[in-house]
């Protein structure tokens, strides 16, 4: 069956329906959040379409082998870059399964316990089509 990753990000996609930064919202509506995303992969897991996921702190740095061999290198990732937030690969029977599972992730409530409708970037994973 072919691999998907459902991409969240901090920003650089379109606006959303609900468009409030996660700093905005209150204790309650951040836990009923992440109740939903639990929820929603406890869901997947029982039907065997869920293979793993993670949420990311918005700190970053990009990292290389120095050219002179001195060791890694470091720099910030701009700000105004789009910093991935979280994903989740889900493991599903068709393209047509993974548009509609991360069509319901993307309604994950937020501010004011509204539905978010957020962008997800899907992307299927290398080899598995």
């Amino acid at each position: 069956m072919p691999r998907y990753v459902m991409i969240k990000h901090y920003r650089g996609t379109p606006p959303t329906v609900n468009d409030h930064p996660m700093d905005e919202w209150s204790t309650a509506e951040v836990e009923d959040h992440l109740r939903y995303m639990n929820d929603f992969a406890d869901r997947l897991r029982a039907g065997g379409e869920f293979v793993d996921s993670q949420a990311l702190a918005a700190e970053s740095i990009f990292v290389r082998a120095a050219p002179d061999g001195s060791g890694p290198e470091t720099t910030p990732v701009p700000a105004d870059n789009s910093l991935v937030a979280g994903w989740m690969m889900i493991d599903v029977a068709s393209h047509e399964r993974a548009l509609e599972l991360a069509a319901e992730l993307s309604a994950e409530p937020g501010k004011g316990g509204n539905p978010i409708h957020e962008w997800l970037e899907l992307r299927p994973v290398l080899g598995d089509h």
